[in-house]
């Protein structure tokens, strides 16, 4: 029984009873001061009929604002796993592919980000990234060796496809699914010596698919962490994979 009216006795309950009191409360009070029930009933129900009205608006905007907050911490929490991913594969399967791209030097040249980076040069870089033709030139023992750097990973890479916020961003997504596909390819090539040149051709398909998207997302993160959180871009920006002088050791001009 006493579990039973803590139940009822709670802030939901207790909350609307006192409101609906006070409103009784106070007609009871304005008709003994001015004994006019036709006057009460005319404003009653006048305010009555305004409140499906009312409790539509608020619901669309408090829905609204709660929407948003929810979508932004979802965002956070995703650019936090877009962030560990760089950190431990990203950055280094960046650096790996710039090897084997013959233009790597004209696409790090045009990605070296630094502070006074607006939106616009943010802009300019993914189209540059776009249009960046990643030829990629592979050799069989660089086969053997992607295989064992994605082997190594595979755990890591496998536990962040079990976070339910990957499903907010398709583009990021995509990246994984790429990735993953590339390090089933190379899996399979156990023995890299019987690695043919259309076999070779067709991996590097596959890593250029991946080195594209993995540009254009970590453009994206780093233009997101700007804004946000500029301790991280700080150390984003001088760990850059783009750049081969890029070094964490801060350093004074």
């Amino acid at each position: 029984m006493k579990k039973l009216i803590k139940k009822i006795l709670t802030w939901q309950f207790l909350l609307p009873a006192g409101l609906i009191g006070s409103s009784i409360l106070i007609y009871f009070i304005h008709f003994q001061l001015f004994h006019d029930a036709h006057h009460i009933f005319i404003y009653f129900f006048g305010d009555l009929a305004f409140v499906p009205i009312e409790v539509l608006l608020v619901t669309l905007i408090i829905h609204r604002i709660l929407n948003q907050q929810e979508k932004q911490q979802k965002f956070s929490k995703l650019n936090m796993i877009i962030g560990a991913f760089y950190s431990e594969v990203g950055s280094e399967l960046i650096e790996k592919f710039s090897i084997f791209d013959p233009s790597s030097a004209d696409l790090s040249e045009k990605l070296h980000i630094n502070a006074s980076w607006e939106d616009k040069k943010f802009t300019d870089s993914n189209t540059c990234a776009t249009i960046h033709s990643y030829n990629i030139q592979l050799e069989k023992n660089d086969v053997k060796e992607m295989r064992e750097y994605l082997i190594r990973k595979r755990e890591f890479l496998l536990r962040l496809l079990e976070n339910p916020n990957l499903l907010e961003h398709d583009a990021f997504t995509d990246l994984l699914w790429s990735v993953f596909h590339l390090m089933e390819e190379v899996m399979h090539r156990r023995k890299v010596s019987e690695c043919t040149p259309d076999d070779l051709k067709h991996i590097a398909g596959d890593i250029k698919r991946v080195y594209c998207l993995l540009t254009k997302e970590w453009l994206m993160y780093m233009k997101h962490i700007k804004k946000d959180y500029p301790y991280l871009f700080s150390l984003a920006v001088r760990t850059n994979p783009f750049d081969q002088d890029s070094s964490a050791v801060v350093k004074n001009d």
